[in-house]
């Protein structure tokens, strides 16, 4: 049986906190990366990368200068 030399695709994953749905990562992931969830279009931020670990990203709030 022939061997191939094709390379495996190495992905990250963690489940989706707001709809439990496979959120993978084509490259290893950073802490406080913000990534989009395919499944529910939630953005969601990398709180943890071992073992990675996905929370709702928070809200950005108006700096009104004080």
């Amino acid at each position: 049986m022939p061997e191939t030399n094709a390379p495996a695709v190495a992905t990250t994953a963690a489940a989706c906190p707001e709809c439990n749905a496979e959120v993978a990562f084509d490259r290893a992931p950073r802490r406080h990366e913000i990534a989009r969830c395919r499944a529910c279009a939630a953005e969601l931020e990398v709180t943890s990368t071992d073992p990675l670990s996905l929370e709702l990203a928070p809200e950005v709030e108006e700096d009104w200068g004080e």
